[in-house]
């Protein structure tokens, strides 16, 4: 009997401490304050992603065929308008030199020597000892020897053009991106050797849908967000006349200050943002929007309770907060602290406390 009494008297006080334990939930449970969606008046336009890029970048390429036999700098290192930055080899070129310049010393004897037979030729014509045709033959003789001259220093220029291309420079001063061959790699012409860019001057490159170029085209205010978070005005926006034919798309270039791209690099991705005239959106504050992953989602408030709501947001406005294209209604209230909306027993806090 007193052992049945115990067993009773337990589940009586386990029952008691588990209503004070849910008195005491209900009592710690978060109130978060919420905000209605609601349209708001914001500047339409579209943003996108981009990439910095180099006005000046140029791939340097060997024009002559032969073994690289010297590369004189790695990807990162400063270089000078003319800098050498390998030389292949260069003795077929230089043979193809001395070629040419035996070539020129061969013609010059030739042109001496028909000169002289033709200043020959007119004074024996003039004394009568010649006749015309033999006179026109001495004539044609020098005119083509000077010719022949002529031509044979012709090609001497061309080899020692085709022997200075043995030694690839830097076109400007720049870096050095990325180098495409090690010593001892065959070049061949056409062959990139060194890709070299200027840091100075910078451009966004967006590729806007052909079917919101004119957006683009006839926006009234154009924004580069750069890796640093700072949003800047390019200081010219171009974009190309033509589409690309696969991904319908139309590049668009945007210069950039200088001042904005120090310490940026050819390649970093950047936001563009092309802003038209004013229109209705449903507007949201960028801080009650969830992004787990690939979910991007809010809390909403019903029945005393949140509830997850999956969203497509798209731009963001600043202070105004973000746009959201998919998944609210307007009068919607949503929880303004989504990580405590997210706690067991969270209640909404009434609509008169909603900041």
């Amino acid at each position: 009997m007193t052992t049945v009494r115990s067993r009773t008297a337990a589940a009586a006080l386990a029952v008691a401490l588990g209503s004070a334990g849910s008195l005491a939930v209900a009592q710690q449970a978060p109130v978060v304050a919420t905000v209605a969606a609601q349209p708001s008046a914001v500047g339409s336009g579209l943003e996108l992603d981009g990439t910095l890029q180099a006005v000046r970048q140029s791939t340097v390429a060997a024009q002559v065929s032969g073994n690289v036999v010297q590369l004189s700098v790695r990807a990162g290192d400063a270089v000078r308008a003319g800098q050498v930055l390998a030389r292949i080899d260069e003795r077929e070129a230089q043979a193809g030199l001395a070629r040419s310049d035996a070539a020129v010393a061969q013609s010059q004897a030739e042109l001496a020597n028909a000169r002289a037979s033709y200043e020959r030729s007119k004074l024996l014509r003039a004394q009568g000892f010649i006749s015309q045709a033999a006179l026109d033959v001495a004539e044609a003789q020098f005119k083509a020897a000077h010719a022949g001259q002529q031509q044979a220093q012709a090609g001497r220029s061309q080899a020692a053009l085709a022997r200075s291309f043995t030694s690839v420079v830097a076109p400007y001063d720049g870096l050095v991106l990325a180098t495409h061959v090690e010593a001892g790699d065959l070049a061949a012409p056409g062959r990139a050797i060194v890709t070299v860019y200027a840091p100075q001057p910078m451009r966004a490159v967006a590729y806007v849908p052909a079917s919101q170029q004119a957006l683009a085209r006839q926006a009234q205010r154009v924004q580069v967000r750069m890796p640093s978070g700072d949003w800047v005005a390019p200081t010219a926006s171009t974009g190309l006349p033509g589409a690309d034919p696969v991904s319908q798309t139309v590049e668009f270039r945007l210069d950039l200050p200088a001042a904005a791209v120090a310490g940026a690099v050819p390649g970093q991705s950047v936001r563009v943002r092309f802003a038209g005239g004013s229109s209705e959106r449903l507007m949201v504050p960028a801080g009650a929007v969830l992004r787990r992953g690939e979910l991007t989602g809010v809390y909403v408030a019903r029945d005393q309770a949140f509830v997850l709501q999956a969203v497509r947001v798209g731009a963001e406005h600043g202070e105004a907060g973000v746009e959201v294209l998919a998944g609210l209604k307007p009068g919607d209230r949503i929880a303004v602290d989504p990580v405590r909306a997210g706690l067991a027993g969270a209640k909404p806090a009434p609509a008169e406390g909603a900041r």
